[in-house]
């Protein structure tokens, strides 16, 4: 069995922001529920599941609320790309013949600021720590003012994604930033980490997101509109990526794991950029889902600041990126986020997007995440 012979067949949604003394786990079960409801299915239909969270260090709990059925509940972490990796688990136990009927599941709840923690865990010393290093902000705006540097990318083309995003945002229900921004308002506020302002990275925050798959012939079971998974890629980084937490400038440069993990999503599954409806790419700030537009196949480096200007990426142009807000408008609850993307995209292929719905009736849809210590999902989903 191949990844085109599994089906998405319900999608569930907590609302990302900040919810008081609401748990994890809580929000996490009401997505679980929300997905199983999409698919008209009991959570006895399900035969295993697996659950991603950064912050809640036993995920698998979450049958205490769904229901303890003796199934098989397998905790997933693999950073920010943790909701594509619980995709593809899932996606996989069906492949392998485990189940017909898997979810995945991701929930969690960030105190606030920016990610930063113990440079042990990844193996670095002490002091990139205590020079300021292993904040992400400060990655992040080092590896965007280079780029601008070398491809000729603009401060004014960051504003116009992270003012998209947060346009995007506003048309969502579920999104937590939902005000929209002037781009001037965004490129001339304080800066973070240069080039980067205060409004165009995400935040960390609390949500969840699940999804229900099955073999694909038996998808018309649960929905009379299933969603089939095309292709679904994990990469890590190689020697010479100059990625998140990379304590120094390679002298010999190799690809992203995102180039790694997009040319095999798309060789799996028969397609190229070029057939691509609607796009989720991970934007940790404005500078990231520029990058990752070259990075993903969709152009050139260097190319983006005529795209941008163009509007290419807006819901109404040729590509829309993003078309939920991404990560600035939702903010990123780790284990949640890259299947909040997998729920967007969902409803975009089916036509239940809302205001924000991408007009041409759009047949593929493709999500990417990135993240620490250098990990990228690809994920390629078609009607």
């Amino acid at each position: 069995m191949s990844a085109h012979d599994v089906a998405i067949v319900g999608v569930g949604l907590h609302p990302f922001g900040r919810h008081g003394a609401k748990q994890a786990l809580e929000m996490g079960a009401d997505a679980a529920r929300d997905a199983l409801a999409d698919a008209g299915a009991e959570w006895s239909r399900v035969g295993t599941a697996f659950v991603g969270s950064h912050e809640v260090s036993n995920p698998d709990a979450i049958v205490g609320s769904l229901g303890l059925t003796g199934i098989p509940v397998r905790a997933v972490f693999n950073g920010c790309a943790t909701g594509g990796v619980s995709l593809q688990m899932a996606a996989k136990a069906i492949q392998y013949g485990e189940t017909d009927v898997a979810m995945a599941i991701g929930f969690d709840k960030h105190p606030r600021g920016a990610f930063a923690g113990d440079p042990s865990v990844v193996g670095l010393p002490s002091w990139y720590g205590q020079t300021g290093l292993f904040l992400t902000t400060h990655f992040f705006g080092t590896k965007i003012n280079r780029y601008m540097g070398l491809h000729g990318i603009s401060k004014d083309s960051l504003a116009r994604v992270a003012a998209k995003n947060l346009a995007n945002g506003a048309l969502t229900p579920h999104a937590w930033r939902r005000k929209a921004l002037p781009m001037e308002t965004i490129r001339d506020s304080e800066v973070v980490n240069y080039p980067l302002t205060r409004y165009m990275y995400c935040n960390p925050c609390e949500g969840a997101a699940a999804v229900v798959l099955c073999r694909a012939d038996i998808a018309r079971e649960f929905t009379s509109a299933p969603v089939y998974l095309r292709a679904s890629v994990l990469r890590s980084r190689r020697n010479g990526a100059f990625e998140l937490q990379s304590p120094s400038l390679p002298l010999d440069a190799a690809p992203s794991p995102t180039v790694d993990a997009s040319k095999q999503a798309y060789d799996e599954a028969g397609l190229g950029p070029e057939d691509v409806d609607v796009a989720q790419l991970q934007d940790t700030d404005a500078g990231s889902e520029v990058i990752h537009l070259a990075e993903n196949g969709f152009c050139a480096d260097g190319e983006q600041e005529k795209w941008i200007a163009e509007g290419a990426t807006e819901i109404t142009g040729r590509l829309p990126v993003n078309t939920d807000g991404g990560l600035i408008a939702n903010g990123e609850p780790i284990g949640a986020s890259g299947l909040r993307q997998i729920y967007e995209t969902v409803l975009q292929l089916q036509g239940r997007a809302g205001d924000r719905q991408v007009a041409g009736d759009p047949r593929v849809g493709y999500t990417h995440l990135y993240g620490a210590p250098g990990a990228s999902v690809v994920t390629i989903l078609s009607r």
